[in-house]
């Protein structure tokens, strides 16, 4: 399959890969009419109430990446995901997030899961 990044919004170049915005918020600062982004799936994000629950706490991330795998193998079959999954079969992806530590966000555990549902069967997940 194509690769897939984790980044921080505003680092990707436009153009290099696809990049999508997976936050459930618009993040501060960034205007709308020219967003550093090419599509955005707030769909995709943790729910609101995980988000609100984990608050980027490192010492909830093990239980953070369960609750939001379990949140993402129910969402397999949605617009949402088509779309991401999509995106990927044509071309390399950029999974972006307004988050400040990107390797403690949600984005590394939505590119295990992609990867993963890729690999094998959603009832092994």
């Amino acid at each position: 399959m194509n690769p897939i990044w984790v980044a921080r919004i505003g680092t990707v170049e436009r153009g290099a890969v696809h990049r999508v915005l997976v936050d459930r918020l618009w993040p501060r600062g960034i205007r709308k009419t020219d967003p550093p982004w090419d599509t955005w799936l707030k769909d995709i994000a943790p729910s609101t109430t995980l988000r609100r629950w984990y608050a980027h706490d490192p010492a909830r991330y093990a239980v953070f990446r369960q609750r939001y795998w379990d949140e993402l193998a129910a969402m397999v079959d949605s617009p949402a995901w088509e779309m991401l999954e999509g995106f990927w079969r044509t071309g390399p992806i950029a999974l972006m997030t307004a988050s400040r530590d990107v390797d403690l966000s949600h984005v590394p555990i939505l590119r295990d899961f992609l990867q993963a549902t890729t690999a094998r069967p959603l009832s092994d997940l």
